[in-house]
């Protein structure tokens, strides 16, 4: 990246590192204080779709994807959890839930911090 391009992106806000970062955070916030700061999940998620056009063929955009692809399956798993939770077998699967989210949360943002995309192959 030159010297003007650093400077155009410092203009416009955050960097796409950043974003990423901040991302994460605000993901991690939503899992750590158990869905008390749910909002902070959704905020990663729609700051994931709304920024996702713009990354598209950045190492950045597998993190997005990683983000997103977090989300839909937790939040899938998350309800047939609940469900199952009737027949008191819910309550193991949510807690490998809870574990399944929290790793691609860390192996995501560990990816981010080494530079590299958290999808195998990309």
């Amino acid at each position: 990246m030159t010297q003007e391009e650093g400077r155009y992106e410092a203009d416009k806000g955050l960097g796409s590192r950043q974003l990423i970062h901040l991302m994460y955070g605000l993901f991690a916030l939503g899992v750590l204080t158990a869905g008390l700061l749910g909002a902070a999940i959704i905020a990663a998620v729609v700051l994931a779709y709304l920024k996702r056009g713009e990354m598209i063929g950045t190492v950045y955009a597998g993190h997005i994807d990683w983000i997103l692809r977090t989300f839909w399956w937790g939040l899938l798993w998350t309800l047939l959890s609940a469900i199952a939770s009737l027949v008191f077998v819910g309550y193991v699967t949510g807690l490998i839930v809870l574990i399944w989210v929290i790793y691609r949360v860390v192996k995501g943002w560990l990816a981010h911090f080494a530079g590299e995309t958290p999808l195998p192959g990309l």
